[in-house]
């Protein structure tokens, strides 16, 4: 073991809550309990900051795979803390395909990728085709936070309609998608439901979170009820 990967688990085992542990392993059934240490996000967040600042953080990021699953979510928030874009879609190309589970897909984020969309947008589309799980979602995680506001495009809709996949985690993350779609782009999005353009459980789902929504209105929320699939 490196001597940075010893120092972080140290410091990682200093901030271990059991109880947080019980309940984070509770909401990722696809994680192994017995990597799971159980530190909450801040603590990651600020250990990641605290890292970041030193040379070694550069070594951290090329011990992969890792044994802990705060492990990987330290490896997440260190990425965001990288400066240049190419380097950044680098540290995440070599991290998506060690990534078992939807909390750690869900939360990387680099700043740095608002900066330069157009570049990303070519990457998000070969992530979409990849065939694996977590890499497919974090893709759509990547459109609905970038690309639903001002970089807002009608045909990116169809790069997620057009995702086909048994995976509940893919699925979810579509049926998410279309809901913040719904919400941020209703005019735009709102054919895809009622031409039922995905999956009859993705579609289903988009409506129930988009109606769970405060950012939708009253009438929009009633016809889209109407528009479920049973």
């Amino acid at each position: 073991m490196r001597d940075i990967e010893s120092e972080v688990r140290h410091r990682l085992f200093e901030l271990q809550d059991l109880k947080y542990k019980e309940f984070a392993c509770k909401l990722m059934p696809t994680v192994n309990p017995e990597t799971v240490i159980g530190v909450r996000t801040p603590d990651l967040r600020k250990l990641a900051r605290e890292f970041s600042k030193r040379t070694e953080a550069a070594e951290f990021l090329k011990i992969l795979p890792h044994r802990y699953y705060e492990e990987n979510n330290l490896h997440g928030f260190l990425i965001e803390t990288i400066r240049d874009y190419d380097a950044a879609v680098n540290a995440v190309d070599e991290l998506l395909p060690y990534i078992d589970n939807w909390a750690t897909c869900d939360l990387i984020s680099p700043k740095i990728f608002k900066k330069h969309l157009p570049e990303l947008y070519e990457k998000i589309k070969i992530w979409l085709i990849s065939g694996r799980t977590y890499t497919v979602r974090f893709g759509i995680g990547m459109l609905m936070s970038f690309y639903l506001d001002d970089a807002f495009r009608p045909e990116i809709l169809e790069l997620v309609v057009a995702i086909r996949s048994e995976e509940y985690y893919v699925n979810m993350m579509i049926a998410w998608y279309f809901a913040t779609a719904l919400a941020k782009q209703y005019e735009a999005t709102v054919p895809y439901i009622q031409e039922q353009r995905l999956e009859k459980w993705t579609h289903n789902k988009a409506i129930q979170k988009a109606v769970e929504s405060y950012r939708i209105g009253d009438e929009e929320k009633a016809y889209l009820r109407g528009l479920k699939v049973k």
